[in-house]
Parts: C-alpha cells; structure tokens; sequence
C-alpha cells in the first residue's frame, strides 16, 4: 500500500460565505495566512485537500445560523426562512464571487471549468475551485444573470437551497421525515434546468425537495448529481436520499458527495460534534452498495455545518483517508472516491 494519501476533492463548502460575513472581503490575502475556519491555503495543503466546489450562498438574516441549534432536540421542525427577492441577492451573490475571484488573482486557487483543468492544478499543486451558486436567488427569470455569471466561472448551481424561490421549492430541516414535501419546480424551474443544460452547468439536488428532484429527473439530460447528502434508510431526516432517489442517480451515471454534517449522519439527527468516522464510512458502505463506487465521493460542507470532531478542518483529513484504509479500501477505491469519481462526472456534465 502506497503511503501517499491522494488528494480530496470536495463537492461543497461555504467558506465565501464565511468570509463575507467575517470582513474578510477586503483582505482576501486571510486566506493564505490562515483564517479561522475550515479551509485555507495552509490547512488544504497539510490535509491533502485538492480543492472543491465553492458555494455562493445568499443567507436569510444575520440570524439564521441561531435557528440550527434546534436540530440538537430529538425531533426538530425548522420553519423556512423568507424567500429572498433578486436585487437584494444579486448583490451578495456578486460580492461573493468577487471574492473567489480576487483569491485567485492572488495565487491562492485557481477557478476551473473543466476537469483537466482540475487534474492539472492537481500536478502543479494550485488548490482547484468550481464556482458554485447554493439557490438561485440571484438569478433572473430571464437568465440574462446566469449567462454573466457563467461567463465569470458559474459551472454548477442548486435551484434552490430549502427555502422557496421562484424557481422551486426544497426541503426544510425536519427529522424524523423524507423529502416528499410540497410542490417541485415551477415552471421557471424547469426553464432553468433546460437553460443549465444548454450551458453545460451541474444541476445539484441537494436542497430540492423530493418532487424537485424527480422534476429534475425527467427535464435534465445530464447526471443527476447530489454534491452533499446523505442516506436516509441511515439518517431519517428531510435533506437525505431515499434509496429511490439513489436508484435514479445511479441510472443516470450520477454522484453523491457524502456530507461530513453529523446532523445528516448520525441516526438520531443530533449536532453533536462527538461523531464517529465510522458513521461516514458507513454512509460511503451504503452508497457504494446502491450506487456504485465509481458514483461516490465527498461533499463536506466545511464552514456551513457542524462535523465531527475528528476532522473538524480540512488539515485534520488524514484522519478520514487513514480510517477508511483500516476499513479495507484498497488504493483504487481510496482514489475513486476521494477524488476521481468527481473528475468522471464533470468531466461528463461539462463535456470537457
């Protein structure tokens, strides 16, 4: 067995949100000298962190963070928050991408929009980032917005991220529940799915509720990719994939990115950071079962949730790829799954 750990891609993480709200914008230089979060320059390169998908997110209320300390009870029902309108969202979501922007303008990563570009940051060890939007909020219903921001690196967006837009609906966070609540897309929402066809951007599930997540089945022709969810036959809460939905993603030569959240692993749905490896491996043992191991990967949610203590920034993922060798993942698996089952489906999604 090689010592050499591979790289970790990742399918999702709010560190742009993050330094948004931290007064970082100004000073993006932070994140090469170490900022307090999950993910910077020198945790990325200790950990063996390749790089991942960097969300724009646009946050309800500077309260919103303070509504997830329900999800500590034994059942939770978190009312969604407000939807938000287009000019306050296109304003944050801007911010936001000028923020990766300036990144890498400064050296620290390099926006990518395809999947050799990706494999090459790899070899030249330049952290690779895919621009991503978390809810489309910030895009017009004449896509005019999308066409800018997919001129600016835009390669992967979520119609919606749980609360209502006018592109569809999602999923509040409920536990014990499924995804079976409410209405799917609008009729917008299916214009954008065939819209992020034609552009060749990723369509991420994760937030849709469950008739979204079928809407999208039936009006996209690309992979059916979840970039950070988890099992629900695992975890019985709202934002995981039934086995259904997993058959689906399998069908279409899709992927799921497990999330690191240990409110979307553990089986009591609890925030309690005290979270076994084990439980991500188990996740990883289900979905390679259902899915298939060219289909699965990671999708952390770094400086967005709560992860277990074990690997609690990217500089601690040692700890992951360690574990998942003394469970018996031999180098090829580790590499699939780790990092290449990502450069497969984009590679497919973006035709490049």
């Amino acid at each position: 067995m090689n010592d050499k750990l591979p790289l970790i891609f990742d399918g999702h993480n709010d560190v742009l949100l993050r330094m948004s709200r931290s007064g970082e914008t100004g000073s993006v230089e932070a994140f090469t000298k170490g900022r307090d979060g999950a993910i910077d320059l020198h945790k990325s390169r200790s950990g063996g962190f390749g790089g991942g998908f960097f969300a724009i997110y646009i946050p309800s209320s500077a309260g919103d963070i303070d509504r997830f300390d329900a999800m500590n009870e034994a059942t939770y029902d978190l009312p969604l928050p407000d939807p938000i309108e287009f000019p306050e969202a296109t304003q944050v979501a801007q911010n936001q991408a000028s923020i990766l922007i300036r990144l890498q303008e400064i050296g620290a990563l390099e926006i990518c929009t395809t999947s050799k570009q990706i494999a090459d940051c790899f070899e030249r060890g330049v952290l690779a980032a895919i621009m991503h939007m978390e809810g489309a909020e910030a895009i017009d219903e004449d896509f005019s917005a999308l066409d800018l921001f997919h001129r600016a690196g835009l390669r992967s967006i979520g119609p919606v991220w749980s609360r209502p837009n006018s592109f569809g609906h999602g999923v509040p966070f409920r536990f014990p529940s499924n995804g079976n609540i409410g209405p799917g897309l609008t009729a917008k929402g299916i214009e954008l799915v065939k819209r992020c066809n034609e552009l060749n951007i990723m369509l991420d599930l994760s937030h849709l509720n469950e008739a979204g997540f079928w809407d999208v089945a039936k009006h996209s022709d690309a992979p059916l990719v979840a970039t950070h969810s988890n099992v629900h036959q695992l975890c019985n809460g709202s934002r995981n994939l039934t086995d259904r939905q997993l058959a689906a993603i399998a069908e279409s030569d899709g992927m799921v990115g497990v999330n690191f959240a240990v409110a979307f692993l553990r089986s009591d749905g609890q925030k309690n950071v005290d979270t076994s490896l084990d439980l991500i491996l188990k996740h990883l043992d289900y979905l390679i079962d259902l899915v298939g191991e060219n289909r699965v990967g990671f999708g952390s949610d770094y400086d967005g949730a709560d992860v277990p203590v074990d690997i609690h920034t990217a500089a601690k993922l040692p700890n992951l790829r360690l574990a998942m060798r003394s469970h018996g993942y031999d180098e090829t698996l580790m590499d699939k799954l780790c990092h290449k089952n990502w450069l497969r489906v984009l590679a497919k999604t973006w035709g490049v």
